[in-house]
């Protein structure tokens, strides 16, 4: 398989990956609105405020990233007894995979940060915070919650934006938890003495941290380097995965070759947050058994998408899976689209007459029989959908040695034909759920089957959806193919 095969099979893998996260928790509150006119008592916007919203930030932007990618875990963060203290229990409560435990703070508030927005420009942002040590007996109590809860999880992420839970004390005693418990612990760090830090596997600091934090230049490669390994070194740290905006991510590990991914944002829109989904991303994949290098591809890819939302946004598993099929891809690659967007276009094309017809496969080597098939379910409507199975489904169906193909060139070929006009990889071993949700007016499959024996036949029936068994053509098989290959 090729690398971008590899990851798109990593995707299916952080379903269930059990995350930790410790670390300053906030409220995101966005207030948005129209300025049409400049203040009459100071040389100031007016915002007429036409809607607000509220989202997990910090730590808790990290947790909604993770439930987002099929994750889960728990959470340890403080809250204070007040207004937004509540509204981030509230928003916790989405997060099923996500199981909390806040420690309430009586005469603490909890980090409140609001951000005016007119258009889609910020014009203010006020905070309400206290950064002031916790006290002993709050520090102690997430001490020993940590402690107790590591052990369970595949990764520990310590999101630490220095608004006091994350002491240097508090630090030494979580990491060396996790060492004695072999997790790994991936550190979004704060401030510019990274020896607090020291035992993390990795820490993730954007360059202008970087800089600071060593006194020396981050802008070139070299300069990243040479920076990022004084680090490991000076700081007994694993690694460095360098975020650099538009210069996209350095990995640099200790006794290692450095790598540098290129940026995957195609427009930035608001890089609020971003560093969460990074190490979010990061830590999920890690926990699912990824390598370094792995995850942070991963995590470069996702923090390319988040960035082209507006406000404190996760990344979805189906958004992941087809940025890296994306990369993968040539001008046929247009034609493949996530379940959510299949769903969408679907619904347009019915509400301009067409109707869609549904066929699935491997279609690993595109053979004169798959173009029968094809051109058959063409025929029978207007548009035709085709559920193409990923490399991890088709290696469960097939065997090890399949497929020969990876999906992303699996489907490049399939959208480079007439008769396709749209490919949704699906993971599972049969494509009863893409049926079900696309709901097509038409499914299509091969003679060799009964209309019974269709997976799929009794939901498009039930809302007046047709069969239809194409002809098969006689002695054409991937399977002899390939076996016909291996014996010439």
């Amino acid at each position: 398989m090729s690398d971008i095969s590899d990851l798109a099979g990593l995707i299916e893998g952080l379903n269930g990956a059990q995350v930790l996260c410790i670390g300053d928790v906030m409220l995101d509150r966005y207030v948005s609105g129209s300025v049409e006119r400049i203040s009459p008592e100071a040389p100031i916007p007016v915002l007429r405020i036409e809607s607000e919203r509220t989202m997990l930030g910090g730590v808790g932007n990290v947790a909604a990233n993770i439930q987002a990618l099929n994750g889960g875990g728990r959470f340890i963060a403080t809250v204070g007894d007040d207004s937004a203290g509540r509204e981030v229990e509230h928003l916790l409560k989405d997060l099923s995979n996500v199981q909390p435990n806040l420690v309430t703070m009586i005469n603490r508030p909890t980090t409140l940060k609001t951000r005016f927005v007119g258009g889609a420009q910020q014009l203010m942002r006020a905070d309400t915070e206290n950064t002031d040590p916790l006290d002993d007996d709050i520090r102690q109590n997430i001490q020993a919650n940590a402690t107790a809860d590591i052990a369970a999880h595949g990764a520990l992420v310590l999101s630490d934006y220095g608004k006091g839970v994350l002491s240097t004390a508090t630090l030494k005693v979580i990491i060396e938890a996790a060492k004695k418990a072999r997790v790994p612990v991936i550190v979004d760090p704060k401030g510019n003495d990274y020896t607090r830090y020291a035992g993390a596997s990795i820490v993730t600091p954007n360059k202008k941290e970087l800089s600071e934090a060593t006194n020396l230049p981050a802008g070139t490669d070299d300069e990243v380097i040479k920076a990022c390994r004084q680090l490991i070194t000076s700081c007994s740290i694993g690694g460095v995965l360098a975020t650099r905006s538009a210069d996209g991510m350095t990995l640099v590990l200790k006794d290692q070759d450095p790598i540098h991914l290129t940026a995957e944002a195609r427009e930035v829109f608001d890089v609020s947050g971003a560093g969460d989904t990074v190490v979010a991303t990061l830590a999920l994949a890690i926990a699912s058994g990824a390598n370094w290098t792995q995850a942070a591809t991963l995590a470069n890819t996702a923090a390319g998408i988040v960035v082209g939302k507006s406000g404190t946004a996760t990344v979805s598993s189906d958004e992941l899976s087809h940025a890296l099929h994306a990369q993968d891809l040539d001008a046929a690659g247009a034609k493949v689209a996530t379940l959510d967007q299949a769903t969408t276009l679907v619904t347009q094309w019915r509400n301009r007459g067409y109707s869609v017809g549904f066929t699935n496969g491997c279609f690993d080597l595109l053979h004169p029989g798959h173009i029968s098939l094809l051109s058959q379910s063409k025929q029978a409507c207007d548009r035709l959908v085709i559920g193409l199975n990923s490399d991890a489904s088709v290696k469960r169906l097939k065997g090890d040695s399949r497929p020969v193909q990876t999906e992303a060139s699996r489907a490049a070929v399939l959208g480079a034909l007439g008769a396709v006009d749209l490919v949704v990889i699906f993971g599972e071993d049969t494509p009863i759920n893409l049926i079900e949700k696309l709901r097509p007016d038409v499914l299509v499959k091969g003679a060799d089957y009964t209309i019974d024996t269709v997976v799929g036949a009794d939901i498009v029936q039930s809302y007046g959806g047709k069969i239809v068994l194409a002809k098969l053509e006689d002695g054409h098989s991937t399977t002899n193919t390939i076996k016909r290959l291996s014996t010439s």
